[in-house]
């Protein structure tokens, strides 16, 4: 089965420096002027909405690429235009099918380099195989710094990604990278709800850096959940830590997957005696039951970014909110091209 990566071209408005684009709430943004003809965005099968709005945001055209298979699923991948000399970024979050997503990246990079790119950039809003940072078992791979080998034995000059599960693969990289956070599009959003009496609240002891910086931000309290991980996908809440009784609490994690931990993080929270409990993350895995889950729980709202393409079971779902990071991402690829700042968009 053929699948094209580029089929819809974004025409360009006349103005660039005077247009103005909508964004996903319908409001209307100024666009941004490209620097030149030597930046280039292309975008394999996994997230083309996504990259069709940084392009939007940029004013820009996508780059034209063809990706097709063979009958046994091998991939074909030609890239349709001249890119001797230019600035690339490829936007590509390795979700759901992981594996597939993955190769046509690195058949992507490859066939830039071979084509003479000056830069490549591999702009990654979801990470996988992220959760896979150590060896905490005997004989376990540790493929977070595999899949950061890959992509840099494929050619990539540098990368750009969005709330890494652990900050330290930022070490197993041995080009640039660029980490940005959701967290600014997220605090915006809850900003606006003015929800009274709010704690922030972190499902375990590795995200209360990511809890703490939100709490900061929205001057609210912070509370921790003591997490115990069963099994695979499998965990159990044992302690609220914090005064969460008659508050308002919101759930912060990067991840959510089976939902099971913010499920069992929201029971926990209600059992202490919260008002209600909302829900937030940066990557929207949603596999599995994920959605029945959160359908059936006490939470009041689970609000996303578009990371990783919405299901059509997510957008059937009424309890789940997607939030745009595209602005957020065509910032930075601004910034990383200018040769400008990044960490200014986090001030």
């Amino acid at each position: 089965m053929a699948t094209t990566a580029t089929d819809k071209v974004q025409q360009p408005h006349g103005d660039e420096k005077k247009g103005h684009q909508p964004d996903a709430k319908g409001e209307r943004k100024p666009q941004r002027t490209r620097v030149d003809d030597k930046l280039k965005i292309f975008c394999g099968t996994a997230n083309e909405p996504l990259a069709e709005e940084i392009c939007q945001f940029l004013g820009i055209q996508r780059g034209q690429a063809h990706m097709t298979r063979f009958s046994d699923g091998e991939v074909y991948l030609q890239i349709l235009e001249n890119v001797r000399g230019s600035d690339v970024f490829v936007v590509q979050p390795t979700c759901y099918p992981v594996d597939q997503h993955l190769m046509e990246l690195l058949l992507m990079i490859d066939a830039l380099k071979r084509a003479s790119a000056r830069r490549i950039t591999t702009v990654i809003p979801y990470f996988g195989y992220a959760r896979q940072d150590r060896k905490d078992k005997p004989r376990v791979a540790i493929s977070a710094k595999l899949v950061a080998d890959l992509l840099t034995t494929a050619g990539a000059h540098r990368a750009l990604v969005v709330d890494l599960h652990a900050p330290q693969i930022q070490g197993y990289f041995n080009i640039p990278v660029d980490h940005l956070f959701a967290s600014p599009v997220l605090v915006d959003y809850f900003r606006k709800m003015a929800l009274p009496n709010l704690t922030v609240v972190s499902p375990d002891a590795g995200g209360v850096e990511r809890a703490r910086f939100v709490a900061k931000k929205m001057d609210a309290a912070l509370a921790i959940l003591d997490k115990r991980r069963t099994d695979m996908n499998t965990t159990e809440v044992m302690n609220v830590i914090g005064d969460v009784e008659g508050r308002n609490c919101l759930i912060i994690d990067d991840i959510i997957d089976t939902a099971g931990t913010t499920v069992k993080a929201a029971e926990a929270l209600k059992d202490a005696g919260a008002i209600a409990v909302y829900a937030c993350a940066s990557h929207a895995v949603l596999s599995g039951p994920a959605i029945e889950r959160l359908s059936k729980s006490v939470i009041e709202q689970v609000v996303v970014t578009n990371t990783i393409p919405e299901s059509e079971a997510a957008k059937r779902e009424p309890k789940i909110k997607v939030l745009s990071i595209a602005g957020l991402v065509a910032r930075a690829i601004q910034s990383i091209h200018e040769e400008t700042s990044v960490s200014t968009l986090f001030l």
